[in-house]
């Protein structure tokens, strides 16, 4: 059985706050995928990025749904509740 995302009535329309993760564009860093917060805005790189900013957000404002915000993504992920939408 599929478990379901109970954080759906966080996400909003929501502008990207960058083309890049912000934190790795500061620091002057590169990732492998980028993540946009359906909360906030905030881009941050992916799990597989050694920075993995998308998840220290989630764990400093526990926003919990991402959107791949790849050209090719096609999906949204609830940190919660581990699970995709």
């Amino acid at each position: 059985m599929k478990k379901e995302c109970t954080h759906k009535d966080q996400i909003k329309e929501v502008t990207p706050h960058s083309l890049g993760c912000e934190e790795c564009i500061k620091i002057g860093d590169t990732w492998v995928k980028i993540r946009l917060c359906l909360t906030c805005g905030h881009v941050g790189c992916c799990d597989s990025s050694k920075n993995k900013h998308a998840h220290k957000h989630f764990q400093e404002t526990s926003h919990p749904i991402i959107d791949s915000f790849d050209p090719r993504g096609e999906w949204q992920w609830c940190y919660v509740d581990e699970t995709y939408l």
